[in-house]
């Protein structure tokens, strides 16, 4: 007689279980990606837009406004206080260990950008906008994608993109972040002004947008693992519980050898990816691993059969 499969949804991961089960490596690897992340969004944000005259997408760029309006009030500080609400009304959809992690980021980058960098020599953007939006794009882009890396964020509108990616799992980190942040950018528009500061704002978006797909493997918004290791079940039971997604098993055997062995597969978008490939090092870093991008998934989880 087989037995029943439950089909019970997963109890959600707590925090301090999250870190148990991960250890302290982990955690300092998370705290790593959130310094040299925040460090470089930081740069762009600080460095090179603070001073054009525009306003990027997102909460910082609503920070920036309110900042042009009210200087005394730092661009960091305002980003904490913005994203309060965002957060409490996002926390149930996105669960407590990427809420935990957002929070932290958010918090370390806010540091950064109101107590170090402002020690730091500034460029002045007033003068060639231009560069100013290509480089504050390119640096915040980088920053973002290494903090997105481990599974986090840095609040804000990145509550509501990740929102939406939970939602709708088949699109891209970068193409929602580019609607999502077209609002703000009119806005800076109005604000400064000028159409350049909306045509400076778009440019720094979609620069910034582009840095994070290509530097979370490239364009494509979905990705296959294929995975052989005798210890397949392990590997998609950590994957299932850190990224939510499922995968299936099969016994396969080896042509040359004829040895038994199981092979993985899993579909997941390009954060995913990035977690469950640290997964698979950690649990047997002699499996073999096959990456390859998936043009459409279909089912729960991913498109619906009948999008166009």
């Amino acid at each position: 007689m087989k037995k029943k499969t439950s089909l019970a949804p997963r109890k959600k991961q707590s925090i301090i279980g999250y870190y148990k089960k991960y250890g302290w490596k982990i955690a300092a690897k998370d705290l790593l990606h959130d310094v040299i992340g925040s460090i470089l969004y930081a740069a762009g944000i600080y460095t090179f837009a603070a001073t054009a005259d525009f306003a990027p997408g997102g909460i910082t760029g609503i920070a920036m406004i309110v900042n042009h309006y009210l200087p005394f009030l730092r661009i960091g500080l305002l980003t904490v206080i913005i994203n309060i609400p965002v957060a409490i009304v996002c926390y149930r959809l996105l669960g407590r260990v990427f809420f935990f992690k957002s929070v932290k980021s958010m918090l370390i980058s806010a540091l950064f950008m109101d107590l170090v960098f402002p020690l730091l020599p500034q460029y002045d953007g007033a003068t060639n906008p231009l560069l100013a939006a290509l480089f504050a794009g390119a640096l915040s882009g980088v920053g973002l994608a290494v903090i997105y890396m481990p599974g986090s964020s840095t609040g804000g509108t990145d509550f509501v993109i990740m929102s939406i990616r939970k939602l709708k799992p088949h699109l891209s980190i970068g193409t929602i972040s580019l609607a999502v942040d077209g609002v703000v950018i009119v806005a800076g528009g109005f604000v400064f002004g000028n159409i350049n500061a909306v045509l400076y704002g778009v440019l720094m978006t979609i620069v910034s947008t582009t840095v994070i797909d290509k530097v979370m493997y490239g364009t494509g918004t979905r990705r296959m693992l294929l995975v052989i290791s005798d210890k397949a079940q392990e590997i998609a039971n950590d994957i299932m519980d850190e990224t939510e997604r499922g995968a299936t098993i099969a016994d396969v055997r080896g042509a040359y050898t004829g040895n038994a062995h199981q092979m993985m597969m899993c579909v997941c978008s390009k954060v995913e990816v990035y977690q469950a490939r640290r997964i698979i090092t950690r649990i047997d870093p002699s499996a073999i691993v096959m990456l390859t991008t998936v043009d459409e998934a279909y089912g729960e989880g991913f498109m619906d059969p009948d999008t166009d």
